[in-house]
């Protein structure tokens, strides 16, 4: 079941039927027939996991055509703050983004379409995040862009720590660079 929540347009936020007993629980991350029925036509074909440490912020990642990617996140062990902006450059809603904090506890998948950079920052202690995507993953595809950038103006909240981010995201390209 989707979730309605102010966001951008094709962006979706995906509650899980979690079935739970005295052993624990279950739930499909993915199921393509399912994702189908909420406009989610291609078939995922890459799964991707990270480990990250409290503070750990990753992205803004996108890939370019032809290897663009639909992503949909889960995170299986932690909380994080799931951040998608839009950069279809003919979209009225170009450089803006949508955020959602999905957690082991929500069950919450984020579905962000192809054209949207994404990043995340985790929240607890650690965090296990699952990334399906539906292109397999191309590096002279992958265009970076600042996490700070002023015009995107992202609301991260504040940490107990300084962020920890790695050297490629540090130097990733401001949104009007997109743009020419």
């Amino acid at each position: 079941m989707i979730i309605s929540k102010k966001l951008i347009p094709g962006l979706k936020i995906i509650n899980s039927n979690v079935f739970r007993d005295k052993r624990g629980f279950f739930f499909e991350l993915s199921n393509n027939k399912v994702l189908k029925k909420f406009g989610i036509n291609k078939p995922l074909v890459q799964d991707n996991l990270s480990f990250s440490k409290y503070g750990v912020l990753r992205g803004l990642h996108l890939q370019t055509h032809p290897h663009a990617q639909g992503k949909l996140i889960s995170v299986i062990k932690g909380k994080i703050l799931d951040v998608a902006i839009d950069l279809k450059k003919k979209s009225k809603y170009f450089g803006k983004y949508s955020s959602v904090v999905l957690s082991d506890k929500n069950k919450l998948k984020f579905w962000i379409p192809r054209g949207f950079a994404h990043g995340f920052l985790v929240l607890s202690d650690y965090a296990i995040v699952i990334y399906k995507t539906d292109n397999f993953y191309n590096q002279k595809s992958e265009v970076c862009i600042k996490w700070d950038d002023k015009s995107l103006n992202i609301k991260w909240p504040k940490l107990k720590k300084k962020f920890i981010i790695s050297k490629k995201d540090e130097l990733g390209i401001n949104l009007n660079e997109i743009l020419k």
